[in-house]
C-alpha cells in the first residue's frame, strides 16, 4: 500500500471532521452558542425533515451515520475546491466504498428491523400469482445492487463534472493563444467554481437523502 493524494485528503477532511465534532461539543449546552449552534440547525433537520419521514421513530439510531455520511461527503466534496488539493470523491473507488457501506446498511438493518426471513419475503408483494415470484424477487434483489451502483456513480460523475469543465474552459486561453480570452475564461470559471459550492453541498445532500430512502424502504417496506 502506499499514500496517494485521494488518500491524503480523505485524511484531511476526517481530521476536520473529527475536530469539529470535538469543538462543537465543547460549545454545546443548554444554550449552545458558535459552531454547536450551527450543527445543532443542521442536526435537526435532518432528525425531522430526512431521517424520520423515511425510518420514522426508530430511524434516530441511525441518525449518527447519516450525520457522518452528510458531512463527510461535504468536507470531501468542498476540500476539493482549494487550491492544489484534489476531490476525494471524484474518484470512483472512494465513491464505490461509501457506495457499498450505504447497501450493507440497507440490508443489515432489513434483517434486523425485520428478521432475515420477513426481510426476504418483504421483496415480494403479496397476493402475486406464485408464476411471477421468482421474476419479482430477482428484480428486487438487483435493485439492490442498482441501488448502491447509482449512488456510486452519481456522486462520481457529478463532482468530475464540475473540475473537468474549470479545466476546459481554463484551457481555451492556451487553445486560443490569446490573452483577451483569459478574462473571459477566468471570470467563468470563478463562477462555475462559485456554483461547485452549491454543488458539492447539494450532492452530500441527495446520497444521505437517498440512503435513508433505500434504508427506511428496508425496514418499511408496506411504505
Amino acid at each position: 500500500m502506499y499514500l496517494t493524494i485521494h488518500v491524503l485528503m480523505i485524511w484531511i477532511a476526517s481530521s476536520i471532521l473529527i475536530a469539529g465534532a470535538f469543538i462543537a461539543r465543547r460549545q454545546a449546552g443548554t444554550v449552545s452558542h458558535g459552531l454547536a449552534n450551527f450543527l445543532e440547525l443542521i442536526i435537526l433537520y435532518f432528525r425531522d425533515e430526512v431521517v424520520r419521514p423515511n425510518l420514522g421513530e426508530r430511524g434516530d439510531k441511525y441518525l449518527p451515520y447519516f450525520l457522518t455520511l452528510f458531512f463527510f461527503i461535504l468536507l470531501c466534496n468542498l476540500i476539493g475546491l482549494v487550491p492544489y488539493a484534489m476531490t476525494p470523491t471524484s474518484n470512483i473507488a472512494v465513491t464505490a466504498g461509501m457506495a457499498f457501506l450505504t447497501f450493507a446498511l440497507i440490508n443489515v438493518s432489513g434483517i434486523w428491523e425485520l428478521g432475515p426471513v420477513h426481510y426476504v419475503k418483504s421483496f415480494v408483494p403479496h397476493g402475486l400469482p406464485f408464476w411471477l415470484i421468482p421474476g419479482i424477487w430477482l428484480i428486487e434483489v438487483l435493485g439492490l445492487f442498482t441501488k448502491a451502483l447509482a449512488l456510486c456513480i452519481r456522486l462520481f460523475a457529478n463532482m468530475i463534472a464540475g473540475h473537468m469543465l474549470i479545466l476546459v474552459i481554463l484551457c481555451l486561453i492556451f487553445i486560443f493563444n490569446s490573452l483577451w480570452i483569459a478574462p473571459i475564461s477566468l471570470g467563468v470559471a470563478v463562477a462555475i467554481s462559485v456554483l461547485e459550492v452549491f454543488v458539492c453541498c447539494l450532492q452530500a445532500y441527495v446520497f444521505t437523502l437517498l440512503t435513508a430512502l433505500f434504508v427506511g424502504a428496508a425496514v418499511n417496506p408496506q411504505h
